[in-house]
């Protein structure tokens, strides 16, 4: 029975000490995550803590085919520049007309995990900025959902 007790109790300080270094971990990481800001990201009205304008490589091209209900798919791709600028490129396939590029201007909202694309009409303009990967949300900025969902992610 001591055998037992002594057992469960060096099992208890084992766990507890590996815990306690996990802590010790994050902590140190997110020091250093903190200390490499870009200085040609504007840093006023950033919100504060990690999230993905903060934390994650944003900016960059990203593509993919997004449903489309009366053609095969639209072929999208949408770049996201450092200085809050975008450029979408769309092209509904099966069809024989190309949609001219959309440039803008961009906004984070304020927890820092989506963008909205400024000037965009009747359309989604709202995306889910996850690593390497922009998921369209649909007109409320709501996540879509469905047998669809996973057809609304461009992938970088």
């Amino acid at each position: 029975m001591k055998k037992q007790i002594l057992t469960l109790a060096a099992a208890s300080v084992l766990l507890w000490s590996c815990t306690n270094e996990t802590k010790k971990t994050t902590i140190a990481d997110s020091t250093a995550k903190t200390e490499k800001v870009d200085s040609t990201v504007k840093t006023d009205n950033l919100p504060i803590g990690d999230n993905a304008q903060t934390s994650l490589d944003w900016n960059g091209t990203y593509k993919g085919i997004l449903p489309c209900a009366d053609c095969e798919g639209i072929q999208t791709e949408l770049t996201l520049n450092q200085d809050m600028t975008f450029v979408l490129k769309r092209n509904y396939m099966g069809r024989d007309t190309k949609f001219p590029e959309d440039k803008g201007t961009f906004k984070w909202d304020s927890s820092g995990s989506k963008v909205e694309l400024i000037g965009l009409k009747e359309q989604p303009n709202i995306y889910f900025v996850g690593e390497n990967k922009l998921i369209q949300l649909d007109m409320e900025g709501k996540e879509i959902t469905g047998a669809l969902a996973d057809k609304y992610i461009l992938k970088k």
